[in-house]
């Protein structure tokens, strides 16, 4: 179902984005509508799918999380069990934060972190290089964010 957004949906949203634990009567300050606008709207917005959820953004160093890369995986094969068994392997790992699929030179490309650097060599070497249907890896450590921030729906308008 397509919602329709409006500019006081929007600004909920995006000030939900920066900060999702905001009570409704701070939202409706930052928005500028009354706080029970602010509720009929966001729960409009929840049953519409538009949210989808609320979660904690968890910072990895403070966590104890001192490596982060992104790992390009290339599969032997895309059969439908070639690619369930990569699936398992994906949701089975805790050090893979997030696998997306991709266009390009990679079939997928996945965000792991881990304590050290050590630990991601053996996640390499002794997880993805053994795996059967995996032909190729590449990765590229994080030396330092420049920006890291989490989406806000700017992009719509």
């Amino acid at each position: 179902m397509h919602e329709m957004i409006d500019d006081f949906d929007q600004s909920l949203l995006n000030a939900l984005q920066r900060d999702g634990s905001r009570t409704n009567a701070e939202l409706a300050d930052i928005v500028g509508l009354s706080a029970s606008q602010i509720s009929r709207r966001r729960m409009r917005l929840e049953k519409t799918g538009v949210i989808s959820g609320y979660h904690a953004h968890l910072d990895a160093k403070a966590s104890g999380l001192f490596v982060r890369a992104f790992v390009r995986v290339n599969l032997r094969s895309h059969s439908e069990a070639g690619a369930g068994e990569f699936a398992q392997l994906i949701e089975n790992n805790p050090l893979i934060v997030e696998a997306i699929s991709v266009s390009g030179d990679a079939d997928y490309v996945l965000t792991v972190e881990c304590k050290t650097l050590e630990a991601f060599a053996a996640f390499i070497h002794e997880t993805l290089l053994p795996h059967e249907n995996i032909s190729q890896v590449r990765s590229e450590l994080v030396l330092r964010d420049l920006k890291r921030r989490f989406p806000t729906n700017n992009a719509r308008r």
